[in-house]
């Protein structure tokens, strides 16, 4: 095709969820940091959070059609997960993705790119490369660890051999001896058939495709990087972590969602605070929990004895009425805690000095954001491989503390954990030897984070060999 030093196109295109439009758009900056022609293919109402998340950096948008309402079966405006909001609608919108094809096809076109880097629910995405002859690279914001342990069980399907959920087994052929149960599995939500074919397609497609990029740094999971190209055969480039792509303080703060808080109001707060002695509180933007629980979770910080960051999705009717009798005035008042309803400036909150530790969902987003702050966390995983990511945090990097949680209690949650277990888990990360030593442990990881960025470091290298395969492609 043209000439050595043609400029390459590489197109990105996410699953509209914040989840994944976050660390893509991260993924986009990093290549169009790197002097490559970078183009984001969103739909019309995720324009606005997509242009916003890209910042300052150089990236094109190109706007496609979402399909009618009458073609998708979803309510008039609904583009974006945070709109679908029970199981069902789920369920309908990941099958409206499939509508998206031609839309797409129809601009890759017009754009003829080099590659196309796409979610891994958009299955389909591999043969509509295929084409026009580019590759397809998949994107699904995870790292190695948590993809190895899901080949394996899908593989070898130890799960099938337990009696009960609560029966622990060993996850053949991984290195590390991870033991699991049967309730710690991503659960399909009801109508699985859909779901299941889904995920099924999206191991086969990315099996086809040209390979995966990783959302990780070769340092913090050497074992399960080598054992996902060798022992699993995939083709796999780490390019992490995403959310250090180079950013000033105002494009953190305007990375995702716009913020329920004024930036400066929060950093105001945080400069009033000792170095390390706030704990930041965040379950994703998936997570509703219960009244029941939300009171728990307010009883045991305020028994903790520390300062904290909490973020609490946002209810329709906005009240706090869940809160303990009192709270506002013993706490709030005080000066002790932040509550922060909506959407957080969660990057700019955690590389805070006095941020001392973090309560997680254990999202791959948020482990890893954590991870580059430097920070011990608690893990509280809900659903999908959170629980595995959570066993990577306690028990192979070992920066992290459980707080009771061992069965998947979905995005709704289940039964409440008590007050005195998150008291217990906060302190334990927060103060003390132990705590010392995993916030010791998370800082070597965070400079060795930075240093695979840097020229010359692992994922700065593996970037190289990934544009080195698209331009001897397209030549």
């Amino acid at each position: 095709m043209g000439n050595e030093n043609r400029e390459l196109q590489v197109l990105f295109f996410p699953l509209p969820a914040n989840g994944h439009i976050i660390p893509c758009i991260d993924l986009a900056r990093v290549f169009a940091s790197r002097g490559i022609k970078t183009t984001v293919v969103t739909t019309p109402l995720n324009e606005p959070l997509i242009s916003r998340t890209i910042g300052k950096a150089n990236i094109s948008i190109r706007v496609i059609m979402f399909p009618s309402p009458e073609q998708t079966g979803l309510p008039e405006g609904c583009q974006h997960f945070d709109s679908a909001l029970s199981p069902d609608m789920l369920i309908t919108f990941l099958k409206a993705m499939v509508l998206l094809r031609d839309p797409l096809e129809h601009l890759m076109q017009q754009e003829t790119p080099d590659c196309i880097v796409a979610d891994m629910f958009f299955p389909w995405a591999t043969d509509s490369a295929a084409k026009f002859g580019i590759p397809r690279i998949v994107f699904h914001g995870m790292g190695y660890f948590p993809t190895c342990v899901s080949a394996c069980l899908r593989q070898y399907k130890p799960q099938e051999k337990v009696s009960s959920y609560t029966e622990t087994f060993v996850v053949p052929k991984l290195p590390g001896e991870i033991t699991l149960t049967k309730m710690q599995l991503p659960q399909t939500p009801k109508h699985n058939e859909v779901f299941t074919k889904l995920l099924d397609d999206a191991n086969a497609s990315e099996l086809n495709s040209f390979g995966v990029i990783a959302n990780s740094f070769y340092e913090l999971e050497p074992i399960y990087a080598d054992f996902y190209r060798n022992e699993l055969g995939r083709r796999a480039w780490h390019l992490g972590p995403v959310c250090l792509s180079k950013r000033d303080t105002d494009e953190k703060a305007q990375r995702g969602k716009e913020a329920a808080i004024d930036e400066h109001e929060c950093l105001k707060w945080l400069d009033s605070k000792e170095p390390h002695s706030v704990v930041y509180v965040c379950f994703g933007s998936m997570t509703t929990f219960s009244d029941t629980q939300l009171k728990e979770i307010a009883l045991g910080l305020e028994a903790s004895g520390l300062n904290f960051i909490w973020v609490v999705k946002k209810r329709s009717n906005g009240s706090l009425e869940w809160l303990p009798e009192g709270f506002e005035e013993r706490v709030l008042n005080q000066g002790k805690g932040l509550i922060i309803r909506g959407w957080a400036p969660q990057m700019m909150i955690l590389d805070h000095e006095a941020v001392g530790g973090f309560v997680t969902h254990c999202g791959w987003n948020s482990a890893l954001e954590g991870i580059c702050a430097g920070l011990p966390m608690v893990t509280w995983p809900m659903y999908a491989e959170q629980f595995y990511n959570a066993k990577f945090l306690t028990d192979i990097v070992k920066i992290g503390v459980r707080v009771g949680v061992q069965t998947w209690i979905g995005m709704m949650g289940g039964n409440p954990v008590k007050n005195d277990a998150i008291e217990k888990a906060v302190k334990r990360i927060m103060v003390g030897d132990e705590a010392e030593e995993m916030r010791n442990r998370a800082k070597e990881l965070s400079h060795m984070a930075r240093r695979a960025l840097e020229e010359g470091g692992s994922s700065y290298s593996d970037f190289n060999s990934l544009i080195e395969d698209l331009r001897s492609r397209a030549r």
